[in-house]
């Protein structure tokens, strides 16, 4: 087995009008994330990261934001996509970890509905993906409650 680590974030502004997909999730608050697709940054940070551990590219690469194709598509079905690749390559997700960082809304009554959802996108036990949520306490965009990031780290082997 070969152990392989990857790494990727995503930020995306707030807009008004738009509904806030956050892993998987529906998250009550009363504006979305500006994006070619539904604007999930939790999601894309974990594409991009199992996207690169394991040698595929980036989300720009398989999911460009020019094609009218991705217009408005889910995190999960990325995700979904993306995991049908690694078992194509041989590659298995032991463990993984998401971090949101947000000023607002609050996310931790909505973080193991992300894990679960997460986790059975990618075809994996519940439990798999950990995701967890933090502030910059006021500094930055994400401070001044412009928009939402989030950093993935993933930890792939070769089957």
């Amino acid at each position: 087995m070969t152990p392989r680590i990857g790494h990727g974030i995503d930020a995306h502004r707030f807009i008004p009008g738009r509904p806030l997909m956050l892993g998987g999730v529906l998250v009550p608050y009363s504006r979305g994330l500006l994006g070619h697709s539904d604007g999930d940054a939790v999601v894309h940070a974990l594409v991009d990261a199992i996207l690169g551990a394991s040698g595929l590219g980036d989300m720009g690469k398989h999911f460009p934001s020019g094609d009218p194709h991705w217009k408005d598509t889910s995190g999960c079905e990325f995700l979904t996509i993306v995991a049908d690749k690694l078992r194509e390559e041989g590659w298995t997700i032991t463990s993984a970890h998401v971090i949101a960082i947000a000023e607002e809304p609050r996310l931790s009554a909505h973080l193991g509905p992300m894990s679960d959802a997460m986790s059975k996108a990618l075809g994996l036990e519940p439990g798999t993906i950990a995701v967890g949520a933090t502030t910059t306490d006021g500094m930055g965009f994400s401070g001044r409650s412009e928009g939402i990031a989030a950093s993935a780290t993933v930890l792939l082997e070769r089957q």
